[in-house]
């Protein structure tokens, strides 16, 4: 058995070692725990990963490889990846790289061999916190001074967004939507395309009479990484666009969405992250199972003094997982209706936006 070759150090000193895979360079990002059984290839090219390691619960990553197809994003900013065991034999007719291959490829530090079930628990216990993955003969000092003397990173809605517009367009549209990147996973854009949707993606700071230039039917607020606060600017246009026409946001697009009426966001203990979480639609009475992907919550009491109604709660905190203006056509969720794979209970939310669409083409 070889000997371990990098480890895990945790910012409050504890180390884990294990075996080096994907980039052979050394990391210092915040550390999270994924719940999903499946879809890694989906989450470590999820823009709303971009400077976090992600510490896999499943035991077994790797197994089917990568392909070309499933990518969330063209380019992958996760920080790194920590999982029990990897598999570079994958067995699938699709797959066109393994795991390690695609990680050293987008340059990603990932590693093996770690108890995940102590670092999830010290996660969900102690809340989230910074950590390094590093070479195995780097002292405990070397490493804790490396994670302290490195800054935290923020502004990183500015890094993923795309530089310039594009389209995605469909056979037979009916609806012609812009949306605002600010991390945008590709599934959201397939998604509305399959609803006859013709889809332009703009930056996140595109201005109001730009995207207005378009003529849509609707605007779609994206997922993205880090604090919504420090894109406070795509609040203030959504500020200015609600009412004009239909909006949907979902995951930092629902968070944008709240402050964009006055409401106040918060840094949650420790996320929530998979495609297992039980949310409760307040409308209908009906639980959906929800796949997550966040750090930030909208803080209930500060809807208090809005116009927002509060339209999903999550069952296991009780935080706000939906808001809604009926006047002004405006809605969000702060989970992922498109999530691929994964539970399938929330596609519905597409199907109102059309109809949002649909009657404001008629109005």
């Amino acid at each position: 058995m070889k000997a371990p070759n990098k480890k895990l150090v945790l910012e409050d000193g504890r180390e884990f070692p294990g075996y080096g895979y994907g980039a052979d360079r050394e990391t210092v990002c915040e550390i999270v725990f994924n719940t999903s059984m499946a879809g890694y290839q989906e989450i470590l090219s999820d823009p709303s990963y971009t400077d976090q390691i992600v510490v896999m619960t499943y035991p077994l990553i790797g197994n089917y490889g990568m392909n070309d197809e499933d990518f969330e994003a063209r380019t992958l900013s996760i920080g790194g990846m920590v999982v029990r065991e990897w598999c570079e034999t994958p067995s699938n007719f699709r797959f066109t790289k393994t795991l390690s291959e695609a990680m050293e490829e987008h340059n990603i530090p990932c590693i093996s061999g770690i108890d995940t079930r102590m670092i999830t628990r010290i996660i969900r216990n102690e809340g989230c916190q910074r950590a390094a993955i590093v070479n195995i003969d780097k002292s405990t000092e070397e490493t804790l001074a490396f994670i302290h003397n490195t800054p935290v990173a923020k502004d990183q809605v500015s890094r993923v967004s795309c530089h310039k517009r594009w389209y995605s367009r469909t056979a037979h549209h009916r609806y012609n939507v812009v949306a605002i990147d600010c991390g945008m996973k590709l599934n959201i854009v397939r998604s509305l395309n399959k609803k006859g949707c013709n889809v332009v993606i703009v930056p996140y700071d595109t201005s109001v009479e730009n995207i207005l230039s378009f003529n849509p039917d609707g605007i779609f607020v994206s997922n993205g990484p880090g604090n919504p606060e420090d894109v406070q600017i795509v609040a203030d246009h959504i500020r200015e666009l609600r009412g004009q026409k239909p909006i949907f946001g979902i995951c930092l697009g629902h968070q944008l969405i709240g402050l964009s009426y006055g409401a106040k966001t918060y840094k949650l203990k420790f996320g929530h992250r998979g495609g297992n979480h039980p949310v409760k639609n307040l409308t209908t009475g009906k639980i959906e199972i929800t796949s997550q992907n966040h750090n930030y919550a909208i803080d209930i009491d500060s809807l208090k003094n809005t116009t927002l109604k509060t339209t999903h709660i999550n069952l296991l905190d009780q935080t706000v997982e939906g808001l809604e203006c009926v006047e002004d056509k405006v809605f969000s969720v702060q989970y992922h209706p498109e999530s691929a794979p994964g539970p399938q209970d929330s596609k519905y939310l597409f199907d109102k936006f059309i109809k949002l669409m649909e009657e404001s083409k008629d109005a």
